[in-house]
């Protein structure tokens, strides 16, 4: 049995990936149709995978997602090539219980009143798809491989590990 209850092999070594990575690039639809990205905190993965962020709740991606729920949350690690994306539907949550659940002190820098803003919310991201890259870290084994891509017009498969998942 995998972590966060997903079927797909891939799903656990997506979420291990990411583990470490404290912000995402969370893009929603903007009003006009237009895709709207911001660096966001993230909140650890629940039991179910789903992924948290903490927002205010008279900020556009509350009105955007409430208007359009498909979100795609970006997640990169330059100094080791890692680079995860996961698109899926978020929702708009205001539950004090699940606000004090996932509070912690990082917080404070955008809510420096405390979990008891009244302006606090949460978005829910419930995940659908996911993708990874994830290279060796030398740099200048990645700069061999694109080198080699560029000499043979074949691309450096074997020097990442790239897969969909399957986060349904």
């Amino acid at each position: 049995m995998h972590q966060h209850g997903h079927n797909d092999p891939n799903a656990q070594k997506l979420y291990d990936l990411i583990k470490d990575i404290n912000f995402a690039m969370v893009t929603t639809v903007d009003t006009d149709g237009t895709l709207h990205s911001r660096p966001m905190y993230r909140c650890p993965p629940d039991e179910h995978g789903d992924f948290w962020f903490f927002t205010k709740i008279q900020s556009p991606k509350i009105t955007e997602i409430s208007r359009d729920h498909e979100v795609n949350i970006a997640f990169s690690e330059p100094s080791n090539q890692t680079y995860v994306s996961i698109s899926g539907r978020a929702e708009v949550v205001r539950d004090r219980s699940k606000i004090d659940e996932l509070w912690s002190p990082p917080m404070r820098a955008w809510f420096p009143e405390g979990k008891d803003d009244p302006q606090i919310a949460l978005i829910r991201v419930h995940p659908a798809k996911g993708e990874y890259w994830d290279s060796p870290s030398s740099t200048v084994v990645n700069l061999y491989g694109y080198v080699k891509a560029s000499i043979t017009g074949k691309p450096p498969t074997e020097l990442s590990d790239t897969a969909k998942v399957d986060l349904s």
